[in-house]
């Protein structure tokens, strides 16, 4: 009896190995630009932070990131999040858990001790049916060998759309949004999202956990808008 191969989530061809769900061509090719270890965004000088977080540092500390925002990760992660496509959730984790691994052999990353993911409102993961970071963390906490609190945070209010809203009004719009539901004095915190744009949500919860006696905080996405 023949088998039909599985085939790349991103470009459609044959796998050699099936559960890997991306090509390595594929993977190659998702390799981020030059960037700043800390905020994530464009630099010279890849292994010290920019003029920007000497300025004025995200309270985060390091941030890890497949790609930027376009495709094909793209359409990958619109598919997870809006069509219901929840098998790429293992495919998208595993990017992220080869980045991860990349930088910690490159002493780029600590490990951490916990990881946790932003979370959504009661309101909107009934409606879209799942919080699609929740399988996410799930296969990234096995991989990196760390326990996943899926309750450790909580949003505490029903916040706007964040992608139709300027930088300034995102900000606005997060004030007393999250609250901290576990024990986080004294670890070192790894805070899953999909998409990292003006990070004002990863600030907010990162100030929030730090104020809660978080010893450090980083943040692991497939996307940083550039």
């Amino acid at each position: 009896m023949l088998t039909m191969p599985a085939a790349c989530w991103l470009c459609q061809m044959p796998l050699a190995l099936a559960h890997h769900g991306i090509c390595s061509f594929c993977q190659r090719a998702l390799q981020p630009p030059c960037c700043c270890p800390r905020c994530g965004l464009a630099t010279f000088y890849p292994h010290a932070e920019c003029g920007r977080c000497l300025q004025r540092p995200p309270s985060w500390h390091r941030l890890v990131f497949v790609a930027d925002w376009r495709p094909p990760l793209k359409g990958a992660i619109r598919k997870l999040k809006f069509l219901q496509r929840t098998a790429l959730s293992v495919m998208l984790a595993r990017l992220i858990l080869l980045t991860w691994l990349t930088a910690r052999r490159e002493n780029r990353v600590n490990r951490p001790d916990l990881l946790l993911c932003v979370p959504l409102h009661r309101s909107r993961a009934w409606r879209r049916g799942y919080n699609q970071l929740d399988d996410m963390a799930r296969y990234l906490a096995r991989g990196i060998g760390i326990p996943y609190a899926p309750g450790g945070l909580s949003r505490r209010k029903k916040t706007k759309i964040q992608h139709l809203l300027n930088a300034r009004a995102r900000r606005r719009n997060l004030r007393g949004a999250f609250r901290v539901e576990t024990d986080v004095k004294g670890r070192h915190i790894a805070l899953l999202d999909d998409v990292v744009t003006t990070g004002s949500t990863v600030e907010e919860i990162s100030r929030i956990l730090l104020r809660a006696g978080a010893a450090s905080v980083q943040i692991l996405c497939l996307c940083r808008t550039l």
